[in-house]
């Protein structure tokens, strides 16, 4: 169900993003105040202040304490997220790709820069913490293995400084099996302590981008604010020009 769940919103989220760039091919100034127009804009604009619930419920443990035994947490992110992405993909067929006025770009700007921060944390946040965790334990093995290793270097470079031993000793030895070359040893040694420098590596890079997505859920809630003021602006303006001209 994740599955096809991320392959329907990663779709639609594909189509706004390059829906946006109608403009360069179709162009239709009267759509937008068109009553088919004002459809798509009121729905867009309904189903973009749903997501509000999922804050609130999240954020206010007295709504939290008493929606979450009806529907889960995880459920409503799921309609934060389906309602937002299709929300604005109806406001970008209001828009007609007329993006002439000031208020209108900025806002459509805001949008897609909502929904872009949006499917990265939901989808690629958890990635990168799984993957972490993966590695740590790899990590963890790998130092292991790098110890055993160095102990078994550090043994067979100390017998090959001994005196020779009797022949019957070692034949005895001999008998239980070969003892590893000093060579063999260290080039074990450098091959594990290689591969521990590479996950060290990548574990620094998770690390940073642990920290540039706790940017981007920054960035995610300034710009949400952003938006959510233009967009009552926008429905404000058109309230305000529309219902002037009512008898």
């Amino acid at each position: 169900m994740k599955n096809r769940e991320r392959f329907i919103v990663v779709s639609v989220f594909v189509v706004l993003v390059f829906a946006w760039l109608g403009f360069l091919l179709h162009v239709s100034p009267r759509f937008a105040g068109s009553g088919l127009g004002a459809v798509f804009g009121i729905s867009g604009a309904v189903l973009m202040f749903i997501p509000l619930v999922y804050v609130f419920v999240k954020r206010i443990p007295f709504l939290k304490e008493r929606i979450t035994r009806y529907v889960s947490l995880q459920t409503w992110l799921s309609i934060h997220i389906y309602t937002g992405i299709v929300g604005a993909l109806l406001a970008l067929v209001h828009t007609g790709h007329k993006y002439t006025s000031p208020l209108g770009v900025a806002l459509t700007t805001a949008m897609l820069l909502v929904v872009v921060s949006g499917i990265v944390l939901r989808y690629l946040t958890p990635f990168v913490n799984l993957d972490m965790k993966d590695k740590l334990l790899l990590l963890q093995t790998a130092r292991g293995d790098l110890d055993y290793a160095w102990g078994v270097f550090e043994k067979s470079a100390s017998d090959s400084k001994e005196p020779p031993k009797e022949p019957s000793l070692s034949a005895g030895v001999a008998a239980l099996g070969p003892a590893p070359a000093p060579e063999s040893s260290a080039r074990r040694v450098t091959l594990i302590a290689e591969g521990v420098a590479d996950l060290e590596y990548s574990i620094r890079t998770h690390e940073l981008l642990k920290r540039w997505f706790a940017g981007a859920l920054t960035v995610h809630i300034v710009v949400s604010v952003v938006f959510y003021a233009l967009l009552a602006a926008h429905v404000a303006s058109g309230i305000y020009f529309g219902l002037r001209w009512l008898p």
